[in-house]
């Protein structure tokens, strides 16, 4: 039977994928993987699956999203079991209801398995937490830039706002973002840029508005990356803190 599962990969560490999304993979006659994807998950694919690469990610569009849409339904119908991975969630920025919508005009049965979206592993992953009691108590998630490349209307909203705002695929407008925040009096705002968050190779750089396109540029930060601006960043310290504290302690025990 032709189908197709949008699959979320989770942030970047292997092990944030859920149990069902393994299982699914283990089923699979194709995967159809991003850019983002740890590829140490195509190691659960079964024998004789079809992998394939079909990039999507800033700077590196292996294929247009028609072409993907073509080869999942051109897969579907060749090969059964069309298993569509996607790095982070498959509806957070994911394009994934261009794919159900193709999928869905060839008759295709279609399935969803959620998965850990950067948007909030990244910020978590350094101890930062998007909510906090007498902090903040929302918090925003947008893309920085907009199908036409402008940026998104929404961070003029977020800027004015007291939420916490993650921003996605935003390291081409740091500085013009920044430059709105400080526009609506936040240039001292504390904000965090996490690349490659829950990887080996994750890094992270902290300053306010004013400053962190500046020291962004001086670490060579760059995409795949997650901004996050707001008063939570300040409690990353206070959470290493207690962390450090309850180490040595857990050492003197010993």
């Amino acid at each position: 039977m032709a189908k197709l599962s949008l699959v979320g990969a989770g942030p970047g560490d292997p092990e944030l994928i859920t149990l069902k999304a393994i299982n699914v993979l283990k089923r699979a006659d194709v995967i159809l993987y991003d850019a983002l994807v740890n590829e140490e998950l195509l190691g659960y694919a079964r024998p004789g699956a079809v992998l394939k690469f079909v990039g999507k990610r800033y700077g590196c569009h292996s294929l247009s999203q028609q072409e993907i849409n073509h080869l999942i339904v051109e897969y579907a119908f060749s090969h059964g079991h069309v298993v569509r991975l996607k790095g982070g969630d498959p509806f957070v920025f994911g394009r994934a209801g261009e794919e159900i919508a193709a999928a869905n005009a060839a008759g295709i049965q279609v399935e969803v398995i959620p998965g850990i979206s950067s948007a909030l592993a990244a910020a978590e992953s350094q101890m930062i937490p998007l909510t906090s009691r007498g902090v903040t108590e929302s918090f925003w998630v947008t893309t920085g830039t907009t199908l036409t490349g402008d940026i998104s209307g929404d961070i003029e909203l977020a800027a004015r706002s007291t939420a916490t705002v993650i921003i996605l695929m935003a390291m081409s407008k740091l500085e013009a973002i920044m430059e709105i925040f400080a526009r609506h009096g936040k240039k001292d705002l504390p904000v965090a840029i996490i690349q490659e968050a829950t990887t080996g190779r994750d890094k992270m750089v902290v300053g306010t508005v004013t400053d962190i396109y500046y020291k962004s540029q001086h670490e060579g930060m760059a995409n795949p990356a997650v901004i996050v601006v707001g008063e939570v960043v300040r409690l990353r310290n206070i959470a290493a803190e207690v962390q450090a504290l309850i180490k040595k302690k857990s050492n003197e025990e010993r």
